[in-house]
């Protein structure tokens, strides 16, 4: 016997993000009704994912839902509300939740013009597409906007993914996203650039040496924020801060690379909130300065 309240989903976009978010609603006992998928590979992860729901196109999805969850590119979703709502496919009282980080709801204002509730449900995660995804939403936070009388809504769907809903203001959507992205996919960067050092001093196993150190920073940072700051640049020491800008310098004129660039970037950044949190002195965060500028052309490096 299904639970009071139970709806119908339909899922637009069988993604990494959509399959196990669809799943997750399943697992609350939402009957999934269909989903769109248009790749092989997506495909098949509605197969492993939500099997037995089936591949619908997305217009037959939108009339036969009471919640649509649009999990596709942000580029992407403007087009597709518009143009569902040129066909007059939304319908009143129906619930349409997309997963942007970037937008809220204003995005959906053709579905709000048709009476439809707008919803934005984002989740601060990184998906593979996989079962175990299922799990790491038991850990995860999601990011909503709605109207303020449709925000429990809103919240209740997450909690009921086993998630942690965090309401998020329209106007802060893009500023709330950049956070995000900064933050994972800068970090994948500065990993791979670290990994790609290791390995051409010839360390086999990189990941093995930085493991360790990058989940006890990771933890310390979370835990303590800017206080957790070690290193060179932490402590002014603008000796070996020059040393190893010069040492990339050299490592990036013959490869091309784009390690160096990152480096300084980040460095100045460090030494910039170190200075202004009082972990170091004016005299210090002027040295950290002088020796991450370029000795060809005596000022900073681009």
């Amino acid at each position: 016997m299904a639970k009071p309240g139970r709806l119908g989903v339909g899922i637009i976009g069988a993604g990494k993000v959509g399959a196990v978010l669809g799943a997750a609603l399943r697992g609350a006992e939402h009957a999934v009704i269909g989903v769109s998928a248009v790749s092989e590979a997506s495909r098949e992860r509605a197969e492993t994912l939500l099997p037995g729901v089936p591949v619908l196109d997305v217009q037959d999805i939108v009339e036969r839902a009471e919640l649509v969850l649009l999990a596709v590119p942000d580029d992407a979703l403007g087009p597709l509300v518009e143009g569902l709502a040129k066909l007059r496919a939304w319908q009143p009282g129906q619930l349409v939740a997309h997963t942007s980080g970037r937008f809220g709801v204003g995005i959906l204002h053709p579905v709000r013009a048709a009476g439809a509730v707008p919803l934005a449900l984002h989740p601060a995660m990184t998906f593979t597409g996989m079962s175990l995804d299922l799990t790491r939403l038991l850990d995860c936070t999601f990011g909503v906007t709605a109207d303020t009388a449709m925000l429990p809504i809103a919240q209740a769907l997450v909690v009921e993914m086993g998630a942690e809903p965090v309401a998020i203001a329209e106007a802060d959507r893009t500023l709330y996203h950049a956070a995000l992205a900064h933050g994972s996919n800068h970090l994948v960067t500065l990993v791979a650039q670290a990994s790609q050092l290791l390995r051409e001093v010839g360390v086999e196993a990189p990941e093995r040496m930085l493991g360790p150190l990058l989940r006890a920073t990771l933890e310390n940072a979370l835990a303590s924020g800017e206080s957790a700051l070690t290193g060179p640049v932490a402590r002014g020491d603008a000796g070996t801060v020059a040393a190893h800008a010069e040492a990339l310098r050299e490592h990036d004129a013959g490869s091309g690379g784009d390690i160096l660039e990152a480096y300084l970037a980040m460095a100045r950044a460090t030494a910039r909130r170190a200075g202004s949190r009082g972990l170091l002195k004016p005299d210090q965060l002027e040295g950290v300065n002088r020796a991450l500028e370029d000795p060809e052309h005596g000022g900073p490096e681009s």
